[in-house]
């Protein structure tokens, strides 16, 4: 699960607005933290930090390899964080673990996994491995697998 996350980064986060609707929103800095915590950075992300903030702070966040179109989904309550030592060692991570520019953060977002499920897509129903959908991935997007 961790090689996944820290392959992809992109993660899309599902949290509930107020009104019980669903909001959707893909977080290019999605990493892993710990052990027990899923984080992503809030660059624009109002929506998402003010559901958590509202009240109902459990998310879903699932990250999903394209090509093997396998991945996982991960629940669990989310924290925002806007100062403090959280705040400040996360900015410290991504700036040296990734090089990020962290000028345009708000704030940065822990969630805690509390439960982990495999992602696999329907395409792999016809018994075909993953080295074949692998395959017809990368010939679906022109693209070619390096050496």
């Amino acid at each position: 699960m961790k090689r996944v996350v820290q392959e992809q980064r992109l993660g899309y986060v599902a949290s509930v607005c107020p009104d019980g609707s669903p909001n959707l929103s893909p977080k290019g800095t999605t990493a892993v933290w710990d052990d027990d915590h899923l984080v992503f950075l809030d660059l624009f992300s109002p929506g998402t930090v003010a559901n958590i903030e509202a009240g109902n702070p459990v998310v879903e966040v699932n990250v999903v390899d394209p090509i093997r179109r396998k991945g996982y989904r991960f629940k669990g309550p989310a924290a925002v964080h806007q100062h403090g030592s959280v705040f400040e060692d996360v900015l410290r991570w991504y700036e040296t673990e990734r090089g990020s520019d962290v000028s345009r953060v708000n704030s940065v977002v822990l969630v805690r996994v509390e439960q982990a499920a495999a992602l696999v897509s329907p395409a792999y129903a016809d018994g075909s491995s993953e080295a074949t959908i692998e395959q017809r991935s990368l010939d679906m997007y022109g693209l070619i697998r390096r050496a």
